[in-house]
């Protein structure tokens, strides 16, 4: 007994060494990509292409990004775009789910918002700003209304594609085995469009940051990423315009890790659906 408990214990270190380089490698194929273009960057800076104060090396842009942090300008900027961020696209996630959980279970649904959504989805979504300010007035409450109004065709469509895809052989065997509508939509309905549903949910993301940043300088907002980013343009502070570009990249970099895909291990890959 004690010589198998050693035994296990000699081959532990052996066991663990391939998971360690393989997580190293996971994260240096993830860093490639930004050390590449990064390198690219650098020297197009250092050859001078382009006037510095228009194409700033990393370095500058690294500084500046510390001390709008540190003097607590940055956060602020960030904090205000997220809670507009947050607010739209909750309002996005709930409507554009619940219509297209309709559309894809009902006809009468379908026939009636379809050719709607398919008018109103490609009509960029600058183009109704000047209309929601007059309508709601400048300000945070235009902002939200705006990015939740936008984001919301995305995942319309994508949940709507995703109820019809579901295969009828499952409805079919479900109700053979006695599931009324509600166990229906819990155990075959919702799962089998789960994919289709985070897939809409990501591209409404995309959507609403695009529109936010974009409407916080034609809504008058006093802070926001997109107030700032705008407002350093009129100086040619490029640094502080890549500072902010760079924080959008980061919030939108963490939000997909730690809440999009965390949210797909614990149901879609967990479930076995798809691969991880």
């Amino acid at each position: 007994m004690a010589n198998t408990a050693a035994s296990v214990d000699d081959l532990t270190p052996a066991a663990a060494a391939p998971a360690h380089e393989a997580r190293w490698r996971v994260v240096a194929r993830n860093a490639f990509p930004f050390i590449v273009v990064g390198a690219i960057w650098e020297t197009v800076a250092r050859a001078q292409v382009f006037p510095p104060r228009l194409f700033p090396p990393l370095e500058a842009i690294g500084a500046t990004l510390v001390r709008l942090t540190a003097n607590g300008i940055l956060p602020h900027h960030a904090f205000d775009t997220l809670l507009r961020l947050f607010a739209g696209f909750a309002l996005a996630a709930v409507i554009g789910v619940a219509i297209g959980i309709a559309m894809g279970r009902s006809r009468l649904a379908e026939d009636i918002a379809l050719p709607l959504v398919s008018i109103g989805a490609p009509i960029p979504g600058i183009a109704y700003a000047p209309l929601f300010l007059l309508w709601f007035g400048p300000g945070s409450v235009s902002t939200v209304l705006l990015v939740a109004f936008v984001s919301t065709f995305p995942v319309i469509f994508n949940t709507w594609t995703g109820v019809k895809a579901v295969k009828e052989i499952w409805v079919r065997s479900a109700q053979a085995m006695g599931a009324d509508n509600r166990r229906l939509f819990r155990h075959v309905i919702l799962p089998g469009a789960l994919p289709y549903i985070l897939t809409g949910l990501r591209l409404g993301l995309a959507q609403a940051w695009r529109i936010l940043v974009g409407v916080e300088m034609l809504a008058a907002v006093s802070w926001g990423m997109g107030w700032m980013i705008f407002g350093a343009r009129e100086f040619l502070n490029t640094d502080v315009m890549l500072a902010g570009v760079a924080v959008i990249g980061l919030i939108g970099l963490a939000l997909e890790k730690f809440v999009f895909q965390r949210l797909e291990d614990y149901t879609v890959v967990r479930w076995g659906m798809i691969t991880s």
